[in-house]
């Protein structure tokens, strides 16, 4: 398909994104850490939904990306205070992105953006007892973080692209995220596109003098309908 310069071209994506999870609570009555192995992920994969659409027009572009992951996972406690932990993690995060096109050639374009990212969590860490008493710790929050942002692509043939994406936000003590992605796409024709790489986002955020982490790391999957 063909396009003026001056008209909007749109790409949706659904993909799916296979992380190893680890989360963490700095609480006053110490540190819970979880994590869930990425051999484990699926497995452990209670309900998910992940997709993006993009828009461009000119040297103008518009990315809005939404992740949302129900998963339950349990972990072996070091020492003999507790005997287990179970991690319940309820977690969205959606990205919104304005960008700018600052170089192109017939191989390469790049684009640098802003925007924000608004993370919603409903996390539960609950310890089993051992030599102390179980305890059960929950955290229900939501906050919003502007971002900045470059976006990398490359052509390397006929069907064969390559994205490379960095982003960081925060910009304060108390709250900071960022992420890496690296895809290599393959155009199987005009209107699809399958695309196969690695991503690493993490977040940190304060909540009641809290201090809590979550991160995600890697492979994502996913097919493109442009239009």
């Amino acid at each position: 398909m063909t396009a003026h310069a001056s008209d909007w071209n749109f790409e949706a994506t659904i993909y799916l994104f296979m992380p190893e999870t680890e989360t963490s609570l700095d609480t006053p009555r110490g540190n819970i850490d979880a994590t869930l192995s990425f051999s484990d992920a699926l497995s452990n994969l209670d309900l998910a939904f992940m997709g993006t659409i993009a828009a461009s027009n000119g040297r103008w572009s518009l990315l809005a990306d939404y992740n949302y992951t129900d998963i339950s996972f349990g972990d072996d406690t070091p020492g003999p205070a507790f005997s287990g932990l179970d991690t319940s993690l309820k977690t969205q995060f959606l990205s919104g992105y304005v960008g700018y096109r600052v170089y192109e050639d017939p191989t390469v374009q790049v684009d640098v953006a802003g925007g924000f990212r608004w993370f919603s969590t409903e996390t539960q860490f609950s310890l089993s007892p051992g030599a102390l008493p179980g305890r059960t710790t929950s955290v229900d929050a939501d906050w919003t973080d502007p971002v900045v942002g470059a976006r990398a692509r490359f052509k390397f043939s006929d069907r064969w692209t390559g994205t490379a994406f960095l982003d960081y936000g925060g910009f304060s003590s108390d709250s900071e995220t960022w992420q890496v992605l690296l895809t290599a796409d393959y155009s199987i024709n005009e209107r699809w596109m399958i695309r196969g790489g690695y991503r690493y986002i993490t977040f940190d955020h304060e909540i009641n003098g809290n201090d809590f982490t979550f991160s995600q790391s890697g492979p994502v999957i996913g097919a493109t309908y442009r239009f």
